[in-house]
């Protein structure tokens, strides 16, 4: 059992197993606690600041949000969060018992005012696009999680999904895309409002889970303050590097084909 202090979420159930699995999604009421979420927010602000601005300005320059890493499962009080992560990331895998979920990577994700000035970067839109693609990795069954720190509405800029797009395939880089397009512009066979999921409303502590290949984006954050999201990625722990130049990681030392190292991306769960 966990001690009381410990930082946790809960476990997915069948029902999201099968969301996740017939649509690419899923969304996850209450998936962490409010005492994990206010350890969180404290975490994230005195890292960012209230404002989500006084961490330092990230050299990765794109609209979606102000990323701020915290040190992964390296941080003793992030890791049995992180494990329990990876126990969720394996049952959504539904791969063979003996491919546990690795570690990616996690950081909190705070999209800026559009209204207000900033140098940060994540005071914009999210176009829609997959996560894959900048991955490099040689297989897809990665996942993202992503957690709502405070109330959200979907004027703060929160999660669509294109359902049942994780069978689609690759569709393409998102720096590829032209100025002001998405993915949508480059495959518009894919625009169908049956599909795509209304902006998520979030309470804090809720989540969404979505595969490396589900089409996904956000709107502006048109609110005064801050969008406060922690998210945490995984990937099957027999993922091996590609070959493409990954923006997300170093391939320094790395040969090709070669798993994703423990040191960097510890198995967890």
């Amino acid at each position: 059992m966990a001690a009381p202090d410990e930082l946790t979420c809960r476990a997915v159930t069948a029902d999201e197993i099968a969301h996740y699995t017939e649509r690419g999604w899923a969304k996850l009421p209450g998936f962490v606690p409010r005492t994990t979420v206010a350890e969180l927010l404290a975490m994230a602000q005195e890292r960012m600041g209230s404002d989500g601005k006084g961490n330092a300005v990230s050299p990765m320059k794109q609209p979606f949000f102000n990323p701020e890493v915290t040190g992964g499962p390296a941080n003793s009080q992030l890791r049995p969060l992180l494990n329990g992560m990876g126990r969720n990331a394996k049952a959504l895998m539904q791969r063979s018992p003996r491919i546990e979920a690795r570690y990616f990577g996690d950081f909190f994700a705070v999209k800026l005012p559009v209204s207000r000035e900033t140098e940060h970067p994540g005071a914009g839109a999210t176009y829609f696009h997959q996560d894959f693609t900048n991955w490099a990795l040689d297989r897809s069954g990665g996942m993202t999680f992503w957690i709502a720190l405070a109330d959200l509405a979907p004027e703060s800029g929160t999660m669509s999904f294109l359902s049942g797009s994780h069978r689609e395939g690759v569709l393409g880089h998102y720096r590829t895309y032209a100025e002001g397009e998405d993915i949508f512009d480059d495959f518009p066979e894919l625009r169908d409002p049956a599909r795509l999921s209304e902006p998520m409303s979030y309470a804090a502590g809720d989540a969404t889970v979505h595969s490396v290949m589900t089409v996904h984006g956000a709107g502006e954050n048109r609110t005064d303050g801050p969008r406060w999201a922690y998210i945490v990625t995984a990937n099957p722990s027999d993922a091996r590097w590609s070959g493409a130049p990954p923006e997300a990681y170093s391939t320094e030392g790395m040969e090709l084909r070669q798993e994703l190292d423990d040191a960097r991306f510890p198995v967890i769960g």
